[in-house]
């Protein structure tokens, strides 16, 4: 036999060998965490429910051990709520100026207009606090509480268009394929309570744009991470997880028994292939399982007091299935030990009509936003809970389509936009960055959303750099290669 041919035949037997030994040792391994997740106390681990103590999964000690993201869909403008600039009034209806805009490529929805037409806000704008933030008359209640929120307004990124730069924020890259933010923080600290998930996702549609842009179920999903650090969604009507219930006939101890054969039988697949996604699947059925008795008591609203439910604005805790319940079931959720709750509210992309809908849009938000901030202050649970308000981009200064003395819309616009934070180890009251006086580009401390991601995870207690996830060779992260922790944001 020749020899070189049968060096490649032995070494191509040692490879089957390693690799079936690693295969089984990952099914092994597999088992062991799974059997942890049904019963903690196997391993060591206190009964179901809230965890005590240091997460294995941080790097340093943690500001922030949760987090609400108010996720604004569509764009908010920054112009017209939370970038001051007074100088604007004197450009307003005159040409957009060649060196303000340096050639930016715009959206296709007005690379066709001729014209260019800078448009000042037309609402009235206040100072609030001690610090003295400005904002706009349309968000009162957000200016009640300036005193605590934390203002980025130099936020900026490369998308222009609606789903690559939701996918950009949410998951460090413009394609589709990466893990979110929330499924990455339940990859790396998990949650605190076993009967629910570590990421729940909440949507409300807004009182702007009706016709906004769809949201996407991969800008809360797992990537390539396994399977059960997916975002799940609650609905906001029926029952609030699909196919949670049991099926008309079926007694709990009946599905309980299902259950356990079918895990039965995914074990035994585990154990011939070693896939670590079947282990995923039988930690998913588990979950929901325990999400039966769990849910149902999360999401009853009637145990909360009349206070607490006008302070939200939530009309009538049974049916209202907006932004101000989703607030309050936030709040609820972090109290139960949920890790990552994304609130994603719809209508903020307005191409006209736009002081119109703002409008609309800041009364869904406005009020709860500023009720929830209070009421985790009140409970002892702002200290340690990051709450961050910001959408994908921001707008153009310019108008889309014909400027009228009462009317116009605006444009996206990623070269600056603005979010706020509040609580979970950020500095409050307190402004970071700026623009031109056309609101169009950034003059001091720009953030790109890496370097805001990465400023995230280290109020979390995680380097970004080192929570990483091998896949398809390369050690993948949510920030890529990209990323600096913004210091003096941080209290």
């Amino acid at each position: 036999m020749n020899p070189e041919f049968l060096h490649l035949s032995r070494e191509h037997q040692s490879l089957l060998t390693r690799r079936y030994f690693f295969g089984r040792l990952g099914a092994g391994l597999g088992t062991a965490a799974l059997a942890s997740l049904l019963e903690p106390r196997l391993l060591g681990a206190d009964a179901p429910g809230v965890i005590d103590g240091p997460l294995p999964g941080l790097h340093f000690a943690p500001k922030a051990k949760r987090v609400i993201y108010l996720f604004q869909s569509g764009g908010p403008s920054h112009i017209d709520l939370f970038d001051y600039k007074p100088a604007l009034k004197q450009h307003h209806g005159e040409e957009l100026p060649a060196s303000i805009r340096m050639g930016q490529r715009v959206t296709g929805m007005t690379s066709g207009q001729k014209s260019f037409p800078c448009v000042a806000p037309m609402f009235g704008w206040q100072q609030h606090g001690k610090s003295g933030t400005w904002m706009s008359e349309l968000l009162p209640n957000t200016g009640r509480i300036s005193d605590r929120l934390c203002f980025v307004r130099s936020m900026w990124t490369e998308a222009i268009n609606h789903d690559p730069a939701v996918t950009y924020i949410q998951t460090g890259h413009q394609q589709a394929g990466r893990p979110a933010l929330g499924a990455w923080l339940s990859y790396g600290i998990g949650s605190e309570n076993q009967q629910l998930p570590a990421f729940v996702v909440l949507i409300s549609q807004g009182s702007g744009n009706k016709t906004d842009q769809p949201l996407s179920t991969r800008y809360w999903g797992p990537g390539f991470l396994p399977g059960q650090h997916q975002g799940v969604r609650f609905r906001s009507q029926g029952d609030p997880v699909l196919y949670l219930g049991d099926p008309p006939g079926i007694a709990r101890n009946d599905r309980r028994r299902m259950l356990d054969a079918v895990g039965d039988l995914n074990r035994m697949a585990a154990d011939s292939f070693g896939d670590p996604e079947i282990n995923a699947r039988i930690a998913q059925y588990e979950m929901a399982y325990r999400m039966q008795a769990s849910v149902p008591e999360l999401t009853d609203l009637s145990r909360e007091s009349p206070r607490v439910l006008e302070a939200y604005g939530v009309r009538d805790g049974a049916t209202d299935g907006g932004f101000a319940r989703n607030c309050l079931l936030a709040r609820r959720m972090i109290e139960r030990g949920v890790r990552f709750v994304q609130l994603m509210h719809r209508g903020w992309d307005q191409h006209g009509d736009l002081p119109k809908q703002i409008r609309g849009q800041c009364r869904d938000v406005d009020q709860p936003s500023a009720a929830l901030v209070e009421d985790l202050h009140q409970r002892g649970l702002l200290e340690d809970t990051l709450v961050i308000w910001g959408g994908e981009f921001g707008r153009s200064v310019y108008s889309q389509g014909t400027l009228t003395k009462d009317n116009y819309g605006r444009d996206h616009h990623g070269r600056c936009f603005t979010i706020w934070m509040a609580g979970g180890g950020v500095k409050p009251g307190f402004s970071y960055g700026a623009t031109d006086d056309y609101c169009y580009n950034i003059v001091e401390n720009p953030v790109h959303i890496h370097d805001f991601n990465a400023t995230v995870l280290h109020l979390l207690g995680i380097d970004h750099t080192r929570l990483t996830y091998k896949f398809q060779g390369r050690h993948f992260r949510l920030t890529d290669v990209h990323g600096n922790v913004v210091q003096p944001l941080i209290a």
